[in-house]
């Protein structure tokens, strides 16, 4: 790793704009998002490049890749993973190759149109670090909207930056944070979260949304629920301390419990006592529920332990197309 940052500061070119897009199975979106890639960004009278990261796609996607950087010579770079290792991990292989000053990302779906990224540059070029998007009449399904939102608040009272849209990968960073963020070697990384504990500036623009241009989104159901328990696990610890919180309540609710039942034995006999048995137990599944819910939290944190202490690389590259 920090080689590849010597490298980047070698190749580094004042005032250039850096494109990141993550591809997986995008060969249906690839031609148009590549043109108006381009087409936004030679609006920028600045140099810029287009970084294409071929996540592990299993359609055509690394050829149309590859044969768009022999067209764009200097224009477009790909990067060809060996396999698929997630959104934000090959962000991070892109992060890892930029040369340009100001560094935007984007998804390749062509729900955030790629004309925003001269509103993105013009905003950094003002002086700030991170720049957020908000999107504007959403084009997803409650679905996604609902856990968004859910997302977007656990976010803001763990982290304390008052940022809307967390979900949304269009999104400009200043190369200063692309570098603090480059040496951060865990693996369950949320980029946005990520790169505002490093941003001294941050602020937010609206940008429009659209329907997905060709196919479907690549986030089931399930990668949506173990997005969310890498973003919890990987900004805070709260949960554990919420667990202990939950077990004492639970505690104290049982002696309670169980002090009542003491005084209406007394009062009633033992036969009312024997009727209580169910209660007894129903209690009891409260409590074995809570250990589970502990031990899957616990479980958790372990597991991300676990996969630091390996120190694997997050990616593998397998080659890099449309760069000397």
């Amino acid at each position: 790793m920090a080689k590849e940052l010597m490298m980047n500061d070698a190749a580094r070119q004042p005032d250039m704009v850096s494109v990141v897009i993550p591809v997986f199975n995008e060969q249906g979106n690839l031609d148009e998002l590549i043109r108006r890639c381009i087409a936004a960004c030679d609006g920028l009278q600045s140099p810029y490049e287009v970084i294409l990261i071929d996540d592990g796609s299993r359609d055509r996607s690394a050829e149309i890749i590859t044969a768009a950087s022999e067209n764009h010579k200097g224009k477009i770079v790909g990067i060809l993973l060996n396999r698929n290792y997630g959104q934000h991990s090959a962000i991070m292989a892109g992060f890892a190759h930029v040369r340009g000053e100001w560094i935007v990302t984007l998804d390749a779906d062509l729900q955030n149109p790629p004309e925003e990224i001269s509103s993105i540059v013009a905003k950094m070029r003002d002086g700030y670090d991170v720049v957020g998007t908000v999107r504007q009449n959403r084009q997803d399904s409650f679905l996604r909207t609902i856990p968004s939102g859910i997302v977007n608040r656990i976010v803001q009272k763990s982290t304390g930056v008052l940022m809307h849209d967390y979900g949304c990968m269009l999104r400009g960073y200043s190369r200063e944070v692309v570098q603090a963020m480059l040496q951060c070697p865990e693996r369950s990384t949320f980029i946005p979260v990520l790169a505002n504990a490093f941003a001294h500036k941050v602020i937010e623009i609206p940008v429009g949304h659209s329907e997905r241009f060709i196919g479907d989104s690549k986030y089931s159901f399930w990668k949506l629920i173990n997005l969310q328990f890498d973003l919890l696990t990987s900004i805070t610890t709260f949960p554990l301390r919420l667990l202990s919180i939950f077990g004492g309540i639970i505690s104290v609710f049982g002696i309670g419990l169980g002090l009542l039942i003491l005084i209406l034995r007394i009062f009633w006999g033992s036969e009312w006592a024997a009727q209580g048995v169910f209660t007894l137990f129903a209690i009891l599944f409260v409590l074995i529920g809570a250990q589970f819910v502990g031990l899957g939290l616990l479980g958790e944190y372990i597991g991300r332990i676990y996969q630091d202490v390996r120190d694997r690389p997050r990616y593998f590259v397998r080659s890099i197309v449309g760069r000397d």
